[in-house]
């Protein structure tokens, strides 16, 4: 627990039905109550009650606002402080006003992420869980906030505990070993080490095995459209946004830059890059859109390859197909609705026909079965609802392959005959690495870190 008591805006600046100040520390209650008029007094409101009344400046005694105010005492509130919230008017006078007011009477300015922080310093969430926080808000898809959701409330938390515990134990039964040889303990042998190893760096690859589809839930599929000037690209971009996001004409190179939009297909969230149609041009600024597609292309996970089946096979999209063809590709014949002009046969040479899909961006038929073959392609199948294992985070992915590396290396130290002092290292590292994802064993500068990433009054 800390000593100052913060305040902070949580929520969006902005024209709104209403705002909220929050206020946390042994002082919250105290300062909120000296501005507060009421027939309450905030002082002996239980907790998780809400309460009318207006704030007023009591030197001036001008009032600011007409507010509600919430009371939630510790231990039973977000940071595990005493905790109040000020619902004042939507906009930015109203909040601002009394924010200042706070501020000048007991608070101070919370920093970014310093409430969530505070949460995880007094022990209501581990680190793992406070991370979630961010994943929630940031959210891209119903099935990442449910993924988030399970997280903050300690999914993958109540996984890593128990391999810390084994481990855990591991080592306790080796410095017995080490300190006391003399007492009748049984001896740490290199089956035991290969057994307790082995069980937990067969858990964590487990883990890790959803490592991809935890980061495409998390962060979207950065996909690509590619193919000729006036296949459909962007047409393909608005039926998938179901808006007018880029400009549709008849005339070839339309699009010069690129157009950047989330969508979701089957619960999975893709960031849409509509590019610049491929193809010589003497054009300096559809020369640099080309090139900008090229750039595009090297970054992203997908690539929708669009190609005009009202047309027969273009020289340009023969080398694109060429080019593309060890790239995850996805061939999208667009113009469903009018005349097939296009012999597919080369195309199928060259590509799965289960990744081949025949769309109208006009009509907007074929979508479905598109976002069935994207699912096919990153999540064999399909993502379920109830299946949110998934590791989505880069840190916490980064933490259990170093774990796992250590334990293998105490597996092959063991065997090889080391003494144990030495296998001991291995199994401590691997102990530290799991700790760093629910912060038992996290430094304060990574602790800093994580939670400036949070937005102010989180």
């Amino acid at each position: 627990m800390t000593e100052d008591t913060i305040a902070a805006i949580a929520t969006a600046l902005g024209e709104g039905s209403i705002a909220v100040v929050r206020v946390s520390g042994p002082k919250a209650i105290d300062t909120v109550a000296g501005l507060f008029k009421s027939k309450t007094d905030l002082r002996k409101a239980p907790s998780h009650t809400v309460h009318y009344g207006h704030i007023a400046d009591p030197e001036s005694g001008q009032v600011l606002d007409e507010v509600l105010v919430t009371v939630m005492r510790a231990p039973r509130s977000y940071t595990a402080e005493d905790v109040v919230e000020v619902s004042t008017h939507g906009g930015l006078i109203a909040v601002k006003s009394v924010l200042e007011l706070i501020l000048r009477h007991g608070a101070r300015l919370a920093e970014p992420g310093e409430f969530t922080k505070r949460a995880f310093l007094n022990g209501r969430i581990d680190l793992a869980q406070a991370e979630a926080v961010i994943d929630l808000i940031r959210s891209r898809s119903e099935r990442a906030f449910q993924l988030a959701r399970k997280q903050s409330e300690g999914a993958l938390s109540r996984q890593i505990k128990p391999l810390r515990q084994q481990l855990l134990e591991l080592l306790a039964h080796v410095e017995v070993n080490i300190d006391y040889p003399e007492h009748d303990v049984p001896e740490v042998t290199a089956a035991m080490i290969r057994d307790v190893c082995g069980r937990v760096a067969e858990k964590i690859e487990k883990l890790l095995e959803t490592a991809n589809e935890g980061k495409i839930l998390r962060e979207g599929i950065v996909t690509a459209i590619v193919g000729r000037p006036n296949a459909g690209k962007s047409s393909l971009l608005n039926a998938l946004a179901r808006d007018n996001k880029a400009i549709v004409t008849d005339i070839p190179g339309t699009t010069r830059d690129i157009i950047e939009e989330t969508v979701n297909i089957n619960g999975i969230p893709l960031r849409l890059l509509d590019t610049a149609g491929i193809r010589e041009t003497q054009d300096v600024v559809e020369q640099i859109g080309v090139q900008r597609t090229m750039d595009a292309l090297e970054g992203a996970d997908l690539i929708l390859l669009v190609i005009n089946q009202n047309e027969p096979l273009h020289e340009d999209d023969r080398a694109l197909l060429e080019k593309l063809k060890e790239r995850p590709v996805i061939v999208v014949l667009n113009k469903a609705d009018l005349e097939r002009r296009l012999d597919t046969a080369e195309i199928e040479r060259l590509y799965d026909r289960r990744r081949i899909v025949s769309v109208s961006a006009k009509e907007g038929t074929g979508l479905a079965e598109l976002g069935k073959t994207v699912a096919s392609m990153f999540f064999s199948g399909s993502v379920e609802a109830s299946d949110l294992t998934y590791v989505s985070n880069a840190r916490h992915v980064a933490a259990l392959h170093r774990a796992k590396r250590a334990l293998t290396d105490a597996i092959r130290a063991a065997e090889e005959g080391l003494p144990v002092d030495f296998v001991q290292i291995d199994i401590r590292e691997g102990w530290e690495a799991l700790g760093e994802i629910i912060g038992d064993t996290a430094s304060e500068s990574l602790i800093d870190q994580i939670f400036s990433q949070f937005c102010l009054g989180k």
